[in-house]
């Protein structure tokens, strides 16, 4: 499946105003700060557990000792500034970043206990148990059907009878199938942002996958797409292990369970996201949360 490589991080955020904020202050001078995880994470059922991951481009670290275990078929926020490594992380689960060169990587991810980066693994197989979504819909210049089946396709299957059934569910799983189901063989190119978004996600669902990666599935869609959207993530819930990279603080509040806080490439505070935004443990994550910075 096609998409856009992954900028890579240009922009240093500032340090957050204010005196007292030395935890961000040691940050950004280079130190490493040890992160907050709440109590409400111990004793989880992980889908994907990073262990001390780094990541760098080049001579840039974007990633630094990176520990985080995300919660299966929960809905997982990760939020922060600009440039602070959030689709950075997020594009390492399905090894998107292999895609650029001069990028390594010294720990470990893994996938249901597996090993996402020993040397045998197989990323093909590994990226199906993943559906990516990105910032700007990427529909195929196909139509709605082919773009839904094309996973399927790409896998060999030539059953018409499994493909026709596959797309159905997978266009009712986006909550697209209603506005479309009459127009199959229309183009994609001419639907709605919105609906080209959701139509990414149908196709993601169509791959059966386990994980669902979403990279500011909003951040390029007005505030009714945006709405469908965040409720097909709540329609989602349950069903699939998701992670949300978003700048939204309301959206992130509003669609996860919990909720990571990154800055400058370091995980600062993890919790369940009701904690996360009322009862947070550090001043640096309510001064975020409630827009003091960033």
């Amino acid at each position: 499946m096609s998409s856009p490589l992954p900028n890579q991080p240009v922009k240093t955020p500032p340090p957050a105003p204010g005196a007292g904020n030395t935890r961000l202050d040691a940050i950004a001078r280079g130190e490493p700060v040890q992160p907050v995880i709440h109590k409400s994470l111990q004793g989880i059922d992980p889908v994907v557990e990073v262990q001390n991951f780094n990541l760098w481009y080049g001579q840039k670290q974007a990633l630094f000792d990176v520990n985080l275990s995300f919660p299966r078929k929960q809905v997982t926020a990760i939020i922060g500034p600009s440039g602070c490594g959030k689709s950075t992380l997020l594009r390492c689960i399905n090894r998107m970043n292999d895609l650029i060169e001069n990028v390594d990587i010294k720990g470990e991810m893994k996938i249901n206990g597996q090993s996402i980066y020993s040397p045998g693994v197989d990323v093909i197989e590994l990226r199906k148990q993943m559906g990516m979504v990105f910032q700007k819909p990427n529909p195929f210049p196909m139509s709605i059907f082919e773009n839904v089946v094309y996973p399927l396709r790409i896998d060999g299957e030539r059953n018409s009878a499994i493909i026709r059934d596959v797309a159905a569910q997978a266009l009712k799983g986006a909550a697209l199938w209603d506005e479309v189901k009459d127009r199959l063989h229309d183009s994609a190119l001419g639907m709605s942002g919105g609906q080209q978004q959701r139509l990414c996600i149908a196709r993601a669902l169509a791959g059966e996958p386990e994980v669902l990666l979403l990279d500011e599935p909003c951040s390029a869609l007005d505030p009714i797409a945006t709405a469908k959207v965040e409720d097909l993530i709540q329609e989602l819930r349950g069903e699939y292990s998701i992670v949300i990279v978003t700048h939204n603080m309301q959206q992130a509040s509003r669609v996860s369970d919990f909720t990571a806080f990154m800055y400058l490439g370091r995980l600062i505070e993890y919790g369940e996201t009701s904690e996360i935004f009322t009862r947070p443990k550090l001043k640096e994550t309510e001064a975020y949360v409630t827009g003091r910075f960033g």
